[in-house]
């Protein structure tokens, strides 16, 4: 068993793609912690589009006091600063005694608000009097935190890389038919190729970890749990990927696709909020409660991951079970008496 589980390092030493699959998102953590992080000031300030000689100086200078305020000649340049992609800004016009916001409906919920809310607040600033203005939440470290998040979810799926590489390099080497003639039993097999990818993932995320994240040793703990567990789902993941690639080729596609899916579905699903129906069908790619883990370990004091970490183990057993029952015809007759 030793000395298979050293052949198999060997192998993944041995490889650049799982090499660099290992130290990017320690690398990423590691700039982002020394080197003084991300600066996304900017991106938290409100910007308001205004036509020109459409709303009054005191109105000009009301929306002043929550973002920059732009101005628009025609209503066409408006619309198309709205629709531009890549900024969040809010149309203002006026309607009658009060105003009209126009937004394009990409925006993030926190800039959706804000238009939704503006005509009621302007309506009622004659009414507020003496006001302290008290100091806006950062949501863009929110934000920042999300990003590190996302780096410690592909440091996890490393374990996922490395099995999947391993497995469709033995193929492409021949191995893979020596082991099918080996006196190898199918728990033995399953083990060595689990251990690979599952200590690689661990590496990576807890390195990653602790690059950025400094958390109470009860929280470190929890994120600790957390990083296991995901890094063994990920193993198994890489096992069902090596298993059905021809090549190295479909094989990269399809880890491709698989990490799309864990960093795309827990991020859209945060950020839109998602509830209810939606909410539960996120939970169906693990990538899902391993992230809602870790920013509830990341914001809160008290976080509360029972239920994650109870949906990882569930995924857990359902993907072990499942690959044993797809390898066992490999193996059928070498299974254990």
């Amino acid at each position: 068993m030793m000395r298979g589980l050293i052949y198999q390092l060997k192998s993944v030493w041995n490889d650049k793609f799982c090499i660099l699959s290992f130290f990017l998102p320690i690398i990423i953590a590691f700039v982002l912690k020394f080197v003084g992080g991300i600066d996304l000031s900017s991106v938290a300030e409100f910007h308001f589009g205004v036509l020109e000689n459409d709303l009054s100086a005191q109105t000009i200078s009301w929306l002043e006091r929550y973002g920059s305020v732009t101005a628009y000649t025609t209503q066409e340049e408006l619309i198309a600063a709205i629709n531009e992609p890549s900024t969040y800004m809010i149309g203002v016009k006026a309607d009658g005694d009060s105003i009209q916001t126009l937004v394009s409906g990409d925006e993030l919920n926190l800039f959706r608000q804000t238009a939704d809310t503006l005509p009621a607040l302007y309506i009622g600033k004659e009414n507020i009097g003496h006001s302290t203005i008290l100091e806006r939440p950062d949501r863009m470290a929110e934000l920042q935190t999300i990003f590190i998040a996302m780096t410690l979810i592909v440091a996890m799926f490393m374990g996922c890389t490395f099995n999947a590489v391993n497995i469709i390099a033995e193929k492409e080497s021949g191995v893979d038919l020596v082991n099918q003639i080996l006196p190898m039993a199918q728990r033995g097999y399953v083990m060595q190729k689990i251990f690979i990818g599952f200590i690689g993932g661990c590496l990576s995320a807890v390195l990653t970890a602790c690059c950025y994240f400094r958390l109470p040793q009860s929280s470190t703990i929890l994120m600790l749990i957390l990083i296991v567990l995901s890094s063994f789902i990920a193993a198994l993941i890489g096992l069902f990927i090596g298993t059905f690639s021809e090549n190295f080729m479909v094989g990269v596609v399809y880890i491709k696709m698989v990490m799309i899916l864990f960093i795309a579905v827990p991020l859209v699903s945060y950020l839109l909020e998602a509830d209810g129906l939606i909410s539960v069908l996120c939970y169906f790619v693990p990538s899902s409660a391993a992230f809602e883990g870790i920013m509830n370990l990341a914001n809160s004091n008290k976080p509360m991951i029972a239920k994650d970490v109870f949906l990882l183990m569930v995924h857990g057993i359902i993907w072990f079970l499942l690959y044993l029952s797809i390898s066992s015809n490999r193996f059928s007759t070498y299974l254990d008496k």
